[in-house]
């Protein structure tokens, strides 16, 4: 039995890797601040650790006998736009002291495959129209946010780590990813989540408020298609049938691009509501997304899931959500 560390196991991408571990026939072990709100007992050992402390890192990945056959690193402090534009100083401090120590740690204790989670936030901002992207072009560096420029680091960190210690690292650079089981209140969560929850949250007829004006461009990865792409790209060997081995960042999203006005559209339609739209001023981001897919696809991967199929999933989901809040509410005001 293959067994597994997902660092960050209460997050939302991380809740549905460890399931899809799981069914893979892992041992898993789960580490976080906090457990998962919505999946919390899906791990086979969850530990309550601040993996900025380099001590609880070596805890994480410190096993009665042997060492760990993956690491999954994904532990991050991070939402949407809005938390990221306002957390500047604590998205450089925390998220480069979990990385500085994870990255070390697992090295040190001759972990055989490394995974790490950054984010197509490491590359510029681009204009509608614009060629795609490929993962070389990251560099020269001109990221958006500090989050990038974070994630850009960590990257070059993990990357001089397999170097030195042998440890095989793959590295894979997410775009916008949503779904059921994630984060849809409080100001950390993304926009397809956020979106959804305005509009289960309000009335036929009603009105909702969208940052910006519609027409930034973005990508958004249904969670499945992504954890599926986590765990193709940390298989990838040159021993494998394919032959093919993806060492260096990869670019991991849909081929499927749209605007933030199309996502609320899809959101709107799948809700069955009629609902107005107001743009206002907000943080939205870098204008277009735009990134090759071919370093995944070398593998086999695609993603199946479509925008409109993903919203249809995760719009019930928050909708029941929303629903379930509320009755507390009603329930607590009695």
């Amino acid at each position: 039995m293959k067994r597994a560390l997902v660092c960050g196991a209460g997050g939302f991408v991380s809740g549905h890797l460890v399931k899809r571990l799981k069914r893979e026939g892992y041992w898993v072990r789960g580490v976080d601040l906090k457990p998962h709100e919505f999946a919390p007992t899906q791990a086979d050992e969850f530990l309550l650790l601040d993996l900025r402390d380099p001590e609880n890192c070596r805890d994480a990945l410190t096993l009665p006998d042997g060492t760990f056959d993956e690491v999954y690193q994904l532990a991050a402090d991070m939402g949407g736009m809005g938390f990221i534009s306002r957390a500047e100083c604590e998205v450089l401090h925390n998220n480069a002291l979990i990385n500085i120590h994870m990255s070390h740690k697992a090295a040190e204790m001759s972990v055989a495959r490394y995974f790490f989670s950054s984010s197509v936030c490491v590359y510029r901002d681009m204009q509608p129209g614009e060629p795609a992207l490929t993962e070389d072009d990251a560099i020269p560096a001109n990221p958006d946010n500090e989050y990038g420029w974070e994630k850009l680091y960590a990257e070059r960190l993990a990357m001089a780590y397999g170097r030195r210690y042998g440890m095989k690292v793959r590295i894979a650079r997410f775009e916008n990813c949503y779904g059921p089981e994630g984060t849809w209140r409080g100001g950390r969560e993304k926009a397809p989540a956020a979106i959804c929850r305005k509009v289960a949250e309000a009335g036929d007829g009603a009105t909702i408020e969208v940052w910006g004006d519609g027409t930034a461009i973005r990508v958004f990865t249904y969670a499945d298609d992504l954890v599926e792409g986590i765990y193709t790209m940390i298989h990838s060997d040159p021993s494998t049938s394919s032959g093919q081995c993806l060492e260096g960042p990869v670019n991991l999203g849909s081929d499927e691009r749209v605007t933030v006005a199309d996502l609320v559209k899809t959101v709107i339609e799948v809700s069955g509501k009629k609902i107005t739209v107001r743009y206002v001023p907000g943080p939205v981001g870098v204008q277009s997304r735009n990134f090759s897919k071919a370093r995944i696809k070398s593998l086999g991967w695609e993603a199946r899931v479509s925008l409109r199929d993903g919203i249809a999933r995760t719009y019930p989901w928050i909708e029941a959500q929303v629903r379930t809040k509320a009755l507390a509410a009603q329930f607590h005001r009695a």
